[in-house]
């Protein structure tokens, strides 16, 4: 069945990703309208999110947001069905980095890097980073149900030759690049909301205090890895800026938790600033401390 479902969706994928822009975002309007509209996805979750998160906000303001969420949201899907049939240069033409210089002088220190992003504007076009850095790029993802489905995520998101690694094999990952001196950079959106169990520390994320992911910041304790925060802004519909933000360039000197404690702070100011580009589907205050 899995099979099934991917033989008789692959065709249309691909005529989506083939459209001209101007038409592209027609029928991004169009799927705005079925999914914002007429299925209301997850409309229960996004408003309760943006009702705890931005809580000054009058109602009409946050209503507004809603909207402008859902249509970047399914500008943002339709754009990773975009990526089957884009060019490299129409892609560096949409997705530009301001500041590569910086990773230039990253990778003259000779270190791995991890580049720790959020589910903010477009992180999946960020992994076209890899035709801009000589670094060996990964990016961790969680593996989808449907395997079909799964691989041909995995060959749209791997088409600017960044690798993708699943979260439960990305430990040894590092370590077999560290340990033969591969120079690597490993993407992680370290956002969502961990499982409590596994939780190791709690911190005010948009004022609400919530378990947090700190895997990355371990890595980067445990292999000596530079740490730096992908900023992404929306320029326009279609079109991102990237600007690499340093973390720590010693991680080992830092206490517990100020690197993951800094890289909140950062998505809560790209949040700030324009929140409708925030992924706000996502149960990311299900667990909280009243």
């Amino acid at each position: 069945m899995q099979f099934l479902i991917y033989i008789l969706s692959f065709p249309l994928l691909w005529i989506i990703s083939i459209l001209p822009f101007r038409v592209f975002y027609w029928l991004s309007d169009f799927v705005y309208f079925i999914v914002y509209y007429i299925t209301g996805y997850r409309k229960k979750i996004v408003r309760y999110n943006l009702s705890i998160a931005l809580p000054s906000f009058p109602i009409e303001k946050r209503l507004q947001i809603e909207k402008k969420f859902y249509r970047h949201m399914c500008d943002m899907f339709l754009e990773m069905i975009k990526t089957m049939s884009i060019s490299s240069e129409e892609m560096n033409n949409r997705f530009v980095i301001t500041n590569i210089e910086l990773l230039k002088e990253y990778e003259n220190k000779g270190k791995s890097v991890i580049l720790l992003a959020s589910h903010y504007a477009s992180w999946e076009w960020l992994l076209s980073i890899n035709e801009s850095t000589t670094f060996k790029c990964y990016g961790v993802y969680k593996k989808v149900n449907n395997k079909y489905f799964d691989a041909k995520v995995r060959a749209i998101r791997s088409k600017f030759k960044s690798e993708l690694v699943t979260t439960d094999k990305t430990i040894a990952l590092i370590n077999e690049n560290e340990n033969n001196g591969i120079m690597s950079l490993y993407g992680l959106a370290s956002d969502q909301s961990p499982q409590v169990h596994k939780t190791f520390h709690w911190q005010k994320f948009m004022g609400i205090e919530v378990p947090v992911h700190t895997g990355a910041e371990m890595l980067a304790k445990k292999y000596d890895l530079d740490v730096l925060f992908a900023q992404v802004r929306k320029v326009k519909r279609g079109y991102y800026e990237a600007t690499f933000v340093p973390i720590s360039d010693s991680p080992k000197s830092i206490p517990n938790y100020e690197i993951t404690d800094a890289y909140l702070k950062e998505v809560e100011q790209q949040i700030l600033e324009a929140p409708e580009y925030y992924f706000w589907t996502h149960k990311r205050w299900k667990h909280r401390k009243s």
